[in-house]
């Protein structure tokens, strides 16, 4: 089975890999395919893949998932709500987001 994935990335111009029949270019000639070039692609994927990881770790499929960007905003207007001196440092930020909840109270 042909790895399609890194044969794309050694082959740009590949536009059909097929597992039976090989890779071909647009005008339907067929590339000659080179298994260490598709090695190399795998190797480069591979660290492409891994190098943004912890993106993924910490939003679906890792441990380590953050809360929403909403539920996070919120934590932290609850945490200037509670204190006089934040309230005051981060006026703007916090009273225009009050003036919305307090306009749209929870039920």
């Amino acid at each position: 089975m042909l790895d399609h994935e890194a044969i794309r990335k050694a082959y740009p111009d590949a536009v059909i890999v097929d597992d039976g029949t090989g890779a071909f270019k647009a005008d339907g000639s067929q590339i000659t395919l080179v298994q260490s070039d598709i090695d190399a692609a795998r190797v480069t994927l591979d660290a492409e893949a891994l190098a943004v990881k912890y993106k993924t770790d910490r939003t679906t499929n890792g441990s380590t998932t953050y809360a929403s960007t909403g539920d996070q905003l919120d934590l932290l207007w609850h945490a200037i709500d509670a204190d006089a001196d934040l309230k005051t440092k981060f006026a703007s930020f916090y009273n225009s987001i009050k003036a919305v909840k307090d306009a749209n109270p929870k039920p």
